[in-house]
């Protein structure tokens, strides 16, 4: 679910209220899922069946119905229309997953009044629709939607508004569509003329009818109590587990173990609850934001509010200071200094000017630059026409940008990993097994005369060994070791199980911000652009001068804002640029740089590739425009004159060498210079007939770390993709410079036409030495040339973000190839980022994005895992953030992600070894008619297993990535027989300890008559004790090998230690046992010579359990090669490789189509 695109809206089948819809793609979650909506009402019988069994199964069922709420509405209720629904399921299956997940939700009601429907004029679309507050639905359409059952409010003069929340989200029912729809949506298709129509303000009743329907403009974060939390706590299907293995401990008169286990439960439940509590409050704190701001009502009255009183179509008024936003808001008048790193970790400020009129319909995306975010700080606000800085409100509560954050923290989208799923799997083999075993022992202590309560017990105890209750822990310390060691080295996670998905990426998007350093910023300051159209202003009038270059002159100026800037002028302006006082001479110049004023500006938005600005030089009659931006782009808006006949090759030579260029034009305005002239101006006014006034050439660095670490990458398989607002002759360079493209490596460039004057679309393949395509010459004569050896079997393809979204829309069957083969995507626009994400998602790589932080968040929350480069601490922005921008953490969080990943499925197998040792051990005395003691128990399951599961996930990565990848299935040939063998040998091990006991001269039986732990201590119990406790650190030894994914075991030095204290104990304990021996009710042996059998025996299975890994490791793959072919993979990008291999596509030879 998104903030903004999940409808929830559609056709509804008549007979089952159930609704499947697609929802839209999201920029913020990247996730598509299919929704399916059903709505329940109330059934008397099934109400009553309902409470006849939880009464006959003794509330059983409630606890059942905690877990999984959908069943306890199916069984108690109905299904019905929508229309008349109390209650409804939501049921969620996420883009790459088939299961559903399934939510209950109720039905709300809220009277309105009967006159409160009576809209402002501004608000009806064409159609005669109401877009305001009621649902995009005619009046007299919305005065049907009070619920069937509920006509008498109707009747009496109430309007019912019927809705539901969901994840902070609130969805109206739309009677027209038989649909809920997002409330967001209500106000979709409004234009920018009726935004700026609502500058006068909401009137008191239009205010009132719209906070009912929108809801209060809060964005909650729930905290429960402490007794709330420990009832969910303890709910929860582990601690209801664990309290039903202590009850049964404490029945089988283990009490000292049951009284370790709940102890430690306790503290881990207490932790937990003050934890969770914690985080929550912190949330909470940091999203909850009230303030008092002042609205605008018609007749030009001013009135204070509190901030959750807002709703779409206030106005408010800013004050110059600024402050922090409580919602999103279009800006109609003044300008705003803001900080928008809150959202973007970006703290570069930003300017927002105010939004244009015309029928346009706005887009919060699109309008970027005339948008004032939920949760970020206005540094600065000033009024310049008019005397107020007003901004209507677009967007409350969760509906805002800071809202879906919100919720995606509190709702993250489920991570669809085959490892999670395998292990719930094998959870549930466990079970089976456990189930076996239960009927063995039932079996076999019927046949010993136990009695019928004794074998209920033993029989129950059984599955308390087989599954065991502490692997969510020992799987969570895996992460939680990564997580600490990428923090220590800068690197910040906020979403710990992302941090597996590292170790299989396959394939890496970078933005080249990281990649590239950059000698001036991106976004040009003014004094720069205005410096450099002055003096180069009369050199490029003349149209039949090529383009020379001419170096950067210094352009060092003061900028002044507020008062200062107005008496400067004499008049009211923007703000002023001025030389310093101090400035020499500078020499070549015939007049000294005189001050400028700033009448007018248009910022830089990514989807015009330009800013420009409005200036008036002292004196001067008329104002005149400078434009910065896109060279291609400002060259399509230069009178042709003005352009020389050399722009196309001089760019062409600058972009090749790896410099960025931008863009400058100018022209005079035939308005007075005022700044009430200037406000009215409309952008395509401004960029109309310019003049090119030349080209400003900037020198990218390759940072020294980013050739090495993309080599690193591509040595390992990973592919590494170029993604960039930039020039694509640009990005083709850089991504040569730093080897994503290798010298010996055949480049194409394609280009993209779309349909025109009756020809259809098509496609153009250009290799790099005839690059027609890429700056828009037609002469391929006019281009740079460059030699290289073509490579039949591989090609990289560079491409532009027209091009992209041509072959989105046009040739959706080439574009899986082209992905495939992609490595350069320039001049893409930010929502283009996030689809070209997506669409690699859709071929089933694991994909990461590298990006800044500003453009690329779409991208970033898209990618399976974005490392945002941020100086922040942590962003909401990506499940990871680097504070230092560099690429290097790139590998860094790979080898951590193998790493974490390997080392989950070591301590997965040692945990299910453990169990199924455990349960070896127990089956044999069973059969006996005897078990392990209450001591014996907690030496094994806390001393001994829970010390080596926590120290052996300490182990760090590997220094250098490899080829290879951990595995990611559980379920596998080489998991599962590495299990059954080691388990063949635990079992064969213990009952060879256990015959050789039973054959010495001095043994004595124990006495069957008496049920344990009666009976102990005895020899049999002893010697598989003593043999089986040696076995739980020889198995965690064995699975925990270092290469290819982890260091050496020895490095990791607690874990050795331990090992060697816990044998050297156990060593002692069969040798000389001394004063642990009635504690542990161990049996004295006398025989050395025996003991030092059991020691051999010990030793033999240490040499197994490793030779049984290491032939694993190193001749099962080969053998499962050998017996079975080479199957096709079922990976989508695996398959389109292997067909690009046989069929080369694009064609190898020359340019074509």
């Amino acid at each position: 679910m998104s903030a903004d695109s999940s409808p929830l809206a559609g056709n509804t089948p008549a007979s089952y209220g159930t609704l499947t819809i697609e929802t839209s793609l999201d920029p913020l979650s990247s996730s598509v899922s299919s929704v399916r909506l059903s709505g329940y009402c109330g059934s008397p019988w099934r109400v009553i069946g309902y409470h006849v069994v939880v009464w006959v199964m003794a509330g059983i069922p409630l606890l059942l119905f905690r877990w999984k709420p959908a069943w306890g509405v199916w069984l108690r209720l109905q299904p019905c229309n929508l229309a008349r629904a109390e209650t409804l399921v939501i049921e969620i299956r996420d883009k790459e997953d088939s299961s559903w997940q399934h939510y209950t939700v109720q039905v709300q009601t809220e009277a309105i009044s009967e006159g409160s429907l009576e809209l402002p004029p501004q608000a009806q679309a064409e159609d005669g629709r109401s877009q305001a507050a009621v649902g995009a639905v005619p009046e007299g359409a919305w005065k049907d939607t009070s619920p069937l059952h509920r006509r008498e409010e109707a009747v009496s003069g109430q309007q019912v508004l019927r809705y539901y929340l969901f994840q902070g989200q609130r969805y109206v029912w739309i009677e027209t569509q038989q649909a809920f729809c997002q409330v967001s949506l209500l106000d979709h298709g409004r234009t920018c003329d009726d935004i700026h129509h609502s500058r006068s303000g909401l009137g008191l009743q239009d205010q009132t009818v719209r906070r009912t329907i929108y809801g209060p403009n809060v964005i909650s974060v729930p905290v429960k109590s402490y007794p709330q939390l420990l009832l969910d706590e303890a709910l929860n299907p582990y601690y209801g587990f664990q309290a039903f293995s202590i009850g049964l401990w404490l029945a089988d008169h283990y009490y000292w173990y049951a009284l370790c286990i709940f102890l430690i439960s306790s503290v881990s439940i207490c932790l937990s609850l003050y934890k969770t509590r914690k985080q929550s409050q912190t949330l909470r704190d940091m999203v909850k934001l009230s303030v008092q701001v002042c609205v605008c009502r018609p007749g030009g009255e001013k009135e204070w509010v509190d901030s959750s009183e807002l709703v779409p179509g206030d106005c408010l008024m800013l004050p110059q200071e600024g402050g922090l936003m409580p919602c999103d808001a279009a800006l109609v008048a003044g300008e705003c200094m803001v900080n928008e790193s809150s959202l973007t970790g970006e703290s570069i400020p930003v300017l927002k000017t105010a939004l244009l009129e015309g029928p346009v319909p706005y887009c919060p995306e699109t309008h970027r630059r005339h948008t004032l975010f939920c949760g970020t700080l206005i540094l600065q606000a000033r009024a310049f026409v008019g005397p107020h800085v007003l901004a209507v409100v677009t967007r409350t509560g969760f509906c805002t940008a800071k809202g879906g954050l919100v919720s995606s923290i509190l709702h993250p989208r489920p991570i669809n990993f085959k490892f999670y799923k395998h292990s719930m799997k094998f959870v549930a083999a466990l079970s089976v097994l456990a189930l076996l075993g239960t009927i063995y022992s039932i079996f076999i202590l019927h046949r010993n005369r136990v009695p019928v309560n004794e074998i209920v017990i033993r029989a129950l105890d059984l599955v308390t060994v087989v599954v065991p209750p502490a692997l969510p822990a020992a799987m969570t310390v895996c992460t939680l070791y990564a997580q600490s060691r990428l923090r220590s080295q800068g690197v910040f996670c906020i979403h710990p199980l992302r941090i597996n998905l590292g170790g299989k990426l396959r394939l890496v998007c970078f933005d080249k911000s990281p990649i590239k350093e950059v000698m001036h910023k991106s976004n040009l300051n003014l004094s720069c652009c205005l410096s450099m159209g002055r003096r180069l202003a009369a050199p490029a009038q003349a149209s039949a001068q090529p383009l020379r270059c001419q170096p950067s002159l210094p352009a060092s100026q003061v900028l002044e804002e507020g008062p200062a800037a107005d008496s400067a002028f004499g008049t009211q302006v923007l703000a002023v640029m001025r030389p310093p006082v101090q400035e020499p001479q500078l020499q070549g110049m015939e007049e000294p740089p005189l001050p400028v004023s700033i009448l007018g500006r248009f910022p830089f938005s990514s989807a015009l590739q330009r800013m420009n600005v409005v200036v008036a030089w002292l004196g001067a009659a008329q104002p005149e425009t400078y434009v910065k931006g896109s060279p291609e782009l400002v060259a399509s808006l230069c009178n042709p004159e003005t352009v020389p006949p050399n722009f196309a090759q001089m760019l062409q030579n600058y972009t090749a060498a790896g410099y960025r260029v931008v863009a400058l034009a100018g022209k005079p305005l035939p308005i007075a210079p005022s700044l009430e002239a200037a406000q009215q101006l409309t952008r395509d006014a401004v960029e109309r007939e310019l003049s090119l006034l030349g080209l400003l050439v900037m020198r990218n660095v390759l940072k020294p770390q980013t050739a090495p670490v993309i080599q690193a990458l591509r040595k390992t398989c990973l592919r590494t993709v170029m993604v960039t607002g930039d020039n694509l002759q640009t990005a083709v360079t850089v991504a040569q410079s730093c080897g994503m493209v290798g010298t010996q490596e055949r480049l194409v460039i394609v280009h993209a036409t779309p349909p025109e004057r009756g020809q259809p679309a098509s496609l153009e393949f250009l290799p790099v030495e005839s690059s027609v395509a890429v700056n828009g010459a037609k002469d391929s004569d006019q281009a740079a040339s460059y030699i290289m050896e073509p490579d039949p079997r591989f090609s990289h393809l560079a491409l532009s973000g027209f091009t992209f979204g041509v072959l989105m829309k046009h040739f959706p069957r080439l574009l899986p190839k082209v992905l495939v083969q992609g490595t350069v995507f320039a001049r893409m626009a930010p929502e283009q980022k996030t689809q070209l994400v997506c669409e690699l998602q859709k071929l089933q790589y694991c994909v990461g994005m590298c990006g800044d932080g500003a453009n690329d968040c779409g991208a970033l929350k898209a990618a399976d895992v974005g490392i945002s480069l941020s100086q922040a601490e942590a962003s909401v922005v990506s499940p990871f953030t680097s504070s230092v921008a560099s690429i290097e953490c790139v590998p860094m969080v790979i080898r951590e992600g193998r790493c974490s990943l390997d080392t989950s499925f070591s301590v997965f197998k040692y945990m299910a070894l453990y169990s199924l040792t455990q349960f070896m051990s127990v089956l044999i005395l069973y059969t006996i008619n005897t078990n392990l003691g209450d001591m014996q128990f907690l030496v094994i399951d806390l001393v001994i297993t829970t010390t080596v599961a926590v120290l052996m996930s300490r182990t760090g990565p590997a220094l250098a990535l490899g080829r290879a990848r951990p595995p990611g299935a559980l379920l596998s040939v080489p998991v599962l027989g590495s299990l059954l063998l080691q388990v063949v040998l635990v079992a064969g091990v213990q009952l060879g300890g256990y015959f050789l006991t039973v054959a010495q001269p001095w043994f004595v039986p124990l006495n069957r008559t008496l049920p344990a732990p009666d009976n102990l201590p005895n020899y049999e119990n002893t010697v598989v004790f003593s043999v089986s406790s040696f076995q739980y650190l020889i198995l965690a030894a064995a699975v925990s090998k270092g290469a290819p994914f982890r260091r050496p075991l020895y490095t990791n030095v607690p874990f050795l230690v331990a090992l060697l204290l816990l044998g050297s104990i156990l060593v002692g304990l069969l040798l000389a046992p001394g004063l642990l021996r009635g504690p542990l009710t161990l049996r004295n042996i006398t025989d050395t010579c025996f003991k030092l059998l059991l020691l051999g025996l010990v030793a033999f299975n240490f040499v197994g359990a490793f030779m049984l890994e290491s032939v694993l490791d190193q001749c099962l793959p080969a053998c499962l090669r050998w017996l079975r072919p080479k199957r096709a993979s079922k990976k989508r990008f695996k398959q389109l490789e292997q067909e690009l291999a046989e069929q080369p596509w694009p064609p190898p030879t020359g340019p074509g189509r």
